[in-house]
């Protein structure tokens, strides 16, 4: 039985950009997994909506890669692909090596109030193992740093391309991989961003968005069927 959570505000502007969400939202998050099987009739029963917003939902999705519609067939949940994976993680790289330094060079003081108060509820959420919000504040932190750099649209960019490798971040988080170091990673990168240390900044951003690269085999080798082969 397919379990959605639906809890989550969504902000939309129609049924099929809330469909949309919602379902993306659990494909993240890996509530639904990869590989299961999902319907059209199932999830407009489950978010009691209308066929039409979940079956265009489903044709956004699918060019996203995150659906796979089989003819006669059905529907399933994509695989994660470490090709798009590995993609991603290069593009957002080299994007937010950028972005921070930009960050280093001038950034306003309430910004840098917002990464403060962010790195204390990580802090907390490490705490308390709670690995769903840590992703979220985890996101939050890096927008923080595109916004306070004047790199909005870098960051929007990002975000498309950030499915697959959102939920592999998402694994290694309920994995329990290294939650402390992606705490002080972000500290490194708040510490380089305070003292406008541009070089340490790139270094830092760089070390942590390398960090998933030695993870991938061990998510792999523990959760094969999660991943296309």
């Amino acid at each position: 039985m397919l379990n959605i959570d639906s809890t989550k505000k969504i902000k939309s502007f129609s049924t099929k950009d809330y469909v949309y969400e919602i379902l993306r939202e659990n494909i993240i998050s890996l509530a639904i997994e990869p590989g299961q099987q999902i319907s059209e009739k199932e999830i407009s029963d489950l978010l009691q909506v209308s066929r039409t917003p979940v079956r265009e939902a489903f044709v956004k999705l699918a060019q996203e890669e995150l659906l796979e519609v089989f003819p006669q067939r059905g529907t399933k949940i994509a695989l994660i692909d470490l090709y798009h994976v590995e993609e991603a993680r290069f593009i957002r790289e080299h994007l937010e090596r950028a972005t921070v330094r930009v960050a280093c060079e001038d950034f306003p003081e309430e910004k840098l109030k917002d990464l403060e108060a962010n790195l204390q509820l990580q802090k907390k959420c490490v705490a308390e193992k709670n690995f769903t919000r840590l992703f979220e504040l985890d996101e939050e932190f890096h927008k923080i740093i595109a916004e306070g750099s004047g790199k909005e649209r870098i960051w929007a960019l990002i975000q498309q391309m950030n499915a697959h490798l959102n939920r592999i971040r998402m694994l290694s988080l309920a994995a329990n991989y290294n939650w402390e170091l992606i705490l002080s990673q972000h500290e490194k990168i708040f510490t380089a961003i305070k003292e406008k240390n541009a070089d340490l900044g790139e270094k830092a951003m760089e070390e942590h968005l390398k960090k998933l690269l030695f993870e991938q085999e061990k998510l792999k080798s523990e959760y094969q069927q999660y991943f296309k082969q």
